[in-house]
């Protein structure tokens, strides 16, 4: 089933109304869709790579105005809505978080935690209600964020952007399962460079 969806992203990369369509795809991901944006950012800076800047800002403005949906499911319809979706997604519940954050270096555990799901490949959508479930602090939530969704889709565009034409044939031979591969590329470069110069 994710594979086709995969594939669909894929499809979808190539539309004609593919910028509404990213849009779509990255506010609905950050609280319930289960593909990652990427799977659309790459196939589209590939087609369009001096549009690589305007792709990558598209999927930023638009997952974290979705992550404000997914804090606000998290804040308000926790047990009517959140329950349901950490269900589907075989997450027990909000409790790691709010432990977290009960514990002394509570803000900064959140911030870390958040980051951490906004920059990786992990769930986003997860952390992002929980946030709401937990009252985390609104404007940490919002700059972190942006933080993290900038800095994972802006590497994601550039490096396909600078290799796009290297990796069209492993594409187009794993199928869906890509956007993982290069996500975890991406995490792994920008933490070496975190160790080397930081």
């Amino acid at each position: 089933m994710l594979k086709k969806i995969y594939d669909k992203c894929v499809k979808w990369a190539g539309h004609k109304f593919a910028n509404p369509i990213l849009a779509i795809v990255s506010f609905a991901e950050s609280f319930i869709f289960p593909i990652p944006t990427d799977a659309m950012i790459i196939p589209m800076v590939i087609a369009k790579k001096n549009k690589f800047f305007k792709i990558a800002l598209i999927a930023i403005v638009f997952s974290v105005l979705g992550a404000l949906i997914g804090y606000l499911i998290g804040y308000i319809f926790f047990n009517e809505i959140g329950i349901k979706i950490f269900e589907f997604f075989g997450s027990e519940n909000a409790n790691i978080f709010k432990e977290k954050l009960s514990s002394e270096a509570g803000l900064l555990s959140g911030i870390l935690i958040l980051f951490i799901a906004g920059f990786t490949p992990l769930p986003f959508k997860i952390i992002t209600i929980s946030s709401g479930f937990v009252q985390f602090n609104i404007i940490l939530f919002i700059i972190t964020c942006f933080v993290a969704r900038g800095l994972r889709f802006f590497l994601v565009s550039y490096l396909t952007y600078k290799y796009g034409s290297a990796i069209g044939p492993f594409l187009e031979k794993k199928g869906g399962q890509w956007t993982v591969y290069i996500s975890g590329i991406v995490v792994i470069l920008a933490l070496g460079f975190y160790f080397k110069f930081i």
